[in-house]
C-alpha cells in the first residue's frame, strides 16, 4: 500500500514523501495513529494542497529539536543512588530515571528518544555519555554522573 508521510518517520522517509509499506502497517499503525494517509488519486490532490502547510510545520518541529539539542548538549544531569560494598549500585539507572532528571529540570523529552549504549540499564558508579534522539534526524549526547550514596 502506498500512503503519504504526515510526518518525518525514520526509517521510512520525511514529511511529504510517498512510500510503499506493508498493509497491516498502514491500516493498524500509521494512519490510525495520523502519521500518513493513504496515497489514492483524492488524497493526493489534496496532500498537494496541504503540503506546504505539513512541509512548514514540520521545519517549525526540525528547528525546535535542534534548539533543544543546543541547550541540551551542554547539560550534566548527576543521579544519586544507594551503594553497597566495591561501590555496586543497588538497582541500576534506566532511561526512566533519566527522563525523570530532565523532567526536573524543565526538559520535556521521552524516555523512548534516551538511547544508551550500555543495554538497558545501567549498573555502575561513573560519568556517561547519554544519547538523545529528538527527531527524526536531530540528536544530542548528555552528560550523566551516577555517584554513589553510602
Amino acid at each position: 500500500m502506498k500512503v503519504i508521510l504526515k510526518q518525518s518517520i525514520s526509517s521510512l522517509g520525511k514529511a511529504g514523501n510517498v512510500v510503499k509499506v506493508n498493509d497491516g502497517y498502514a491500516r493498524n499503525y500509521l494512519i490510525p495513529k495520523g502519521l500518513a494517509i493513504e496515497a489514492n488519486e483524492k488524497n493526493i490532490k489534496l496532500f498537494e494542497h496541504e503540503k506546504n502547510n505539513i512541509l512548514r510545520k514540520a521545519a517549525k518541529e526540525h528547528k525546535s529539536a535542534q534548539d533543544l539539542a543546543d541547550v541540551l548538549s551542554r547539560e550534566t544531569i548527576t543521579i544519586t543512588r544507594k551503594v553497597g560494598d566495591q561501590d555496586k549500585l543497588f538497582g541500576s539507572v534506566s532511561a526512566k530515571d533519566i527522563e525523570e532528571a530532565l523532567k526536573e529540570k524543565g526538559y520535556n523529552v521521552n524516555r523512548k528518544m534516551i538511547v544508551h549504549e550500555h543495554g538497558d540499564h545501567i549498573k555502575e558508579l561513573g560519568e556517561y555519555e547519554i544519547k538523545i534522539k529528538l527527531a527524526h534526524d536531530v540528536e544530542t549526547q548528555i552528560k550523566l554522573n551516577i555517584v554513589g550514596e553510602y
